[in-house]
């Protein structure tokens, strides 16, 4: 195998097993920095070695192995003792005869139980949300400081600054690689089902740049949602996330037009929507429904998204049922953002004008104040009653508002459209 090639596999395998390869080491070493260091002096040896030796049947085991020997000789030399791990240090100075056969156990255990912790540790709410994504995108998702910044649209240096505050930060303050006790599993579980929600959603909906998604946030998000569920099989609310992701990532391919300009849900071709994603995502739905969780928000909003795939037709959707969830989501979640869903179900379900009077209600809210889905929502609702004028300024507020370049060139369109009138031929 030719040396590029192999360097090429090596990062796609690297990229595969760093999530364990990293939870495997920092049950070791109790440092995030330093099983990151690690487990990228195993990449290194992997650089170094396979395109001599040829990359080994079962990669992963090979890259643990060696990253477990460095950590090992890390621990015999008192690193822990200079990182004031007192804890561990303690446990070795105890057994030190048996250091390495401890260590060895240790990494042996369960690799999902340590995946979980490393969940639980990136997402710590200790963290600012901005440092828990991109940690998380770091060490769950395996991106480089340079693919998150591009994701994000930000610098490189920004990026590299959060994730080295957030290793500091988990060390300074000595957070515990550990899954939350029951008592605070359910507040820390709701931390990490928001980054990755967060990251699914800036994928789905860039909140600025040239391209309406970006297909890689997106598929990170839904594999550590995947990730989870596996690691969590009784949460509800984990599989209500995954059920929602899932079907909203099935309309990917019947988002955008051949020139990457914006289809509006209504008028896509559902042919395109990807009935595999669909299926995984009604499943996932129905676990977390079974377990009890069919009010939990995620759970409700992937009840909404599901009436839409299953809606063969746009004509065919129940926008009844959708405005009645939308209802029960008001209540578990209270927000301006969901009302203003609602009030676009109601509009389908019973009119326009029932839709404008409940934008209208929340039009003043601080939090709405540049949120420029609040403009674009009322401009087609008075588009809808004839009101072209007043529809053609909000549409152009709203173009105003959104840093994303196709969405601000739809709004501007559809302004246009409302500025020529009724009988314009479009």
């Amino acid at each position: 195998m030719p040396a590029t090639e192999t360097h090429r596999t090596i990062t796609a395998v690297y990229r595969l097993e760093s999530p364990r390869l990293i939870a495997g080491l920092v049950r070791i070493v109790r440092d995030v920095g330093l099983a990151e260091e690690l487990a990228q002096d195993a990449l290194v040896a992997a650089l170094e070695q396979w395109p001599e030796s040829g990359v080994p049947d079962n990669p992963g085991a090979w890259l643990m192995s060696t990253a477990k020997n460095r950590a090992i000789n890390v621990l015999r030399r008192g690193k822990m003792m200079d990182r004031k791990h007192e804890l561990f240090a303690h446990e070795l100075d105890a057994r030190q005869e048996s250091a390495a056969r401890d260590v060895e156990a240790m990494v042996d255990d369960d690799v999902g139980d340590d995946l979980l912790r490393l969940v639980f540790t990136a997402c710590h709410p200790v963290l600012s949300i901005e440092a828990r994504v991109a940690l998380t995108l770091r060490l769950l998702g395996g991106l480089t400081t340079d693919e998150i910044a591009r994701a994000f649209l930000v610098s490189e240096p920004t990026i590299a600054q959060r994730i080295v505050r957030a290793k500091r930060t988990l060390a300074e303050e000595r957070v515990p690689f550990e899954v939350p006790r029951r008592a605070d599993l359910a507040e820390r579980l709701s931390s990490v089902l928001g980054v990755i929600y967060l990251v699914f959603n800036e994928g789905y909906a860039a909140t600025a740049g040239d391209d309406l998604m970006r297909p890689r946030l997106c598929e990170d998000a839904l594999r550590l949602g995947r990730v989870l569920a596996g690691l969590t099989p009784e949460e509800p609310e984990v599989h209500g996330l995954v059920a929602l992701m899932e079907i909203h990532a099935s309309r990917a391919p019947a988002r955008t037009g051949p020139s990457g300009a914006p289809i509006l849900l209504l008028e896509q071709n559902r042919a395109r929507w990807d009935q595999l994603l669909i299926h995984r995502g009604l499943a996932a739905l129905e676990r977390a429904e079974a377990l009890g969780g069919a009010r939990g928000p995620y759970a409700l909003q992937a009840a909404i998204t599901a009436c839409h795939a299953r809606a063969r037709t746009a004509d065919a959707t129940d926008w009844p049922r959708i405005a009645s969830l939308y209802a029960e989501l008001a209540e578990v979640m209270p927000s301006p953002v969901v009302e203003l869903n609602r009030a676009m179900a109601v509009s389908m379900a019973e009119g326009p004008a029932a839709g404008l009077a409940i934008v209208d209600a929340i039009a003043s809210e601080p939090s709405l104040e540049r949120y420029h889905l609040l403009p674009s929502a009322r401009a087609d609702l008075l588009s809808k009653l004839g009101r072209f004028d007043e529809a053609a300024a909000e549409f152009e507020r709203a173009a105003s508002l959104t840093r994303n370049a196709r969405e601000r060139t739809l709004l501007l369109e559809r302004a246009a459209e409302c500025a020529r009138g009724p009988d314009s031929d479009g």
